[in-house]
């Protein structure tokens, strides 16, 4: 995500604790978090599916996925 966006998120957080966003204000928002959450995942996805174990006996084993 844009550092631009993340600046968003922030300052609209901010602006919420002073007073109360307005419907157009909170829409924003709740798409940004939305986009930031939804690349969180896929970054973190993405990270674990490349990850591997090291087994005590020096084995290495994929993750695998568990559903659910």
């Amino acid at each position: 995500m844009e550092q631009n966006k993340l600046d968003r998120i922030n300052e609209l957080t901010a602006l919420s604790r002073v007073r109360e966003l307005g419907a157009e204000e909170q829409a924003e928002r709740a798409a940004l978090r939305a986009e930031y959450i939804a690349e969180w995942r896929r970054s973190t996805i993405e990270t674990l599916e490349n990850t591997y174990v090291v087994m005590p006996d020096g084995t290495k084993r994929k993750l695998r996925r568990r559903d659910g």
